[in-house]
């Protein structure tokens, strides 16, 4: 089995809290909603607390182009993701010479070359390495980025494969989108990159403890779905489009998926005591413990991830799963850790821990 040696994390420096964002929301909504008060209430059901952005609060007080945000999206994608990697291969006490293939997951700027080249010359990877730059997947983007990776360990028993997440939401926000969907994105959204070391089962295995080792993954992606989640794209950059019918769909669907994936390894979820669940929000949380009818304290990690994060679309599963490995494990324990996205679609990854 392919495994997770370290994740390492990185956030901007600007911290915002909750009550901030609700005030810059009414100054910048109060003219376009005449209920504004009312809708200001989700900024406190959110359970965020506070969350990090790439630029201070007053730089999003001037309305700036797509073309000036996404040229900041490259500046800071490329420090976080530096410092993100660089905590990752200290963890895992390698160099970067070490590392066969990197795999890139991030929606919300555009880069050619993308900004794994950029971390070849930044931190002086092999020129060899291999590259596999991922765009579009959204909030499921750190569960793809996994599910990849252990495909391409599957192939490659010997290497070490790193993944790499970065998303700076923040940046995509627009002052001329007065939308609900803006409003209810900035009471959300936020800034961070994670890397993940995942490494052929033939690489000699140095923990004295248990680690999580990647046995499966599935996708699921529904039909006539690509309207529940994703971006509008326009001439003033990047739209947010969801739906409020997301928790609902996790009531559905969610438990069947589920089960289908763990029937593939003989488990049910009597098996599953750790679950890695992206917090996408406060409802898909409680959507999701209600479908699968879990316990308090089950989807712990991922809610302190999003009291002090908030929602960083892809990164923010691999923060839960930081916290998760931060844990003590008993050899045999099995992990479920998931996410949707775009597409409208579910990724599922299977752990244990060994």
């Amino acid at each position: 089995m392919s495994r997770i040696e370290a994740v390492g994390t990185a956030v901007p420096p600007y911290r915002l809290t909750q009550g901030e964002a609700k005030e810059f929301a009414r100054t910048l909504f109060h003219e376009v909603f005449s209920d504004v008060d009312r809708l200001l209430r989700v900024f406190d059901r959110t359970h965020i607390e506070q969350r990090y952005m790439s630029r201070p609060r007053s730089w999003f007080e001037q309305e700036r182009s797509f073309s000036e945000r996404n040229q900041a999206y490259i500046e800071i994608a490329c420090q976080l993701g530096e410092k993100a990697i660089r905590q990752c291969l200290d963890e895992a006490k390698i160099g970067v010479s070490e590392v066969d293939h990197l795999v890139f997951v991030s929606t919300s700027g555009i880069a050619t070359p993308s900004i794994d080249a950029h971390m070849i010359n930044q931190l002086s990877f092999s020129p060899h390495l291999k590259r596999t730059p991922i765009w579009g997947l959204g909030c499921a983007g750190g569960a793809v980025g996994l599910a990849r990776a252990f495909d391409f360990a599957k192939a490659n028993p010997k290497s070490r494969i790193l993944l790499l997440a970065v998303e700076l939401c923040t940046l995509t926000f627009s002052r001329r989108d007065r939308s609900k969907s803006n409003l209810i994105a900035t009471s959300l959204f936020a800034d961070g990159a994670a890397a993940v070391l995942i490494v052929g089962e033939e690489v000699e295995n140095r923990s004295s403890t248990p680690v999580p080792h990647i046995v499966d993954s599935m996708s699921q992606t529904w039909e006539d779905s690509l309207d529940v989640m994703g971006w509008e794209v326009n001439e003033d950059g990047l739209k947010v489009v969801f739906s409020r019918d997301i928790p609902t769909i996790v009531r559905r669907s969610i438990p069947t998926v589920v089960e289908q994936f763990l029937e593939r390894s003989k488990l049910t979820l009597n098996d599953i005591s750790r679950f890695v669940t992206h917090p996408g929000g406060a409802k898909v949380l409680e959507a999701y413990q209600q479908a699968l009818g879990l316990g308090e304290g089950k989807l712990e990690s991922a809610q302190k991830v999003l009291r002090s994060y908030g929602n960083m679309s892809s990164v923010t599963v691999l923060f839960v799963l930081q916290e998760e490995c931060k844990q003590v494990a008993k050899a045999g324990q099995y992990g479920l850790l998931s996410a949707l996205g775009p597409g409208f679609s579910a990724e599922q990854v299977l752990l244990q821990w060994r």
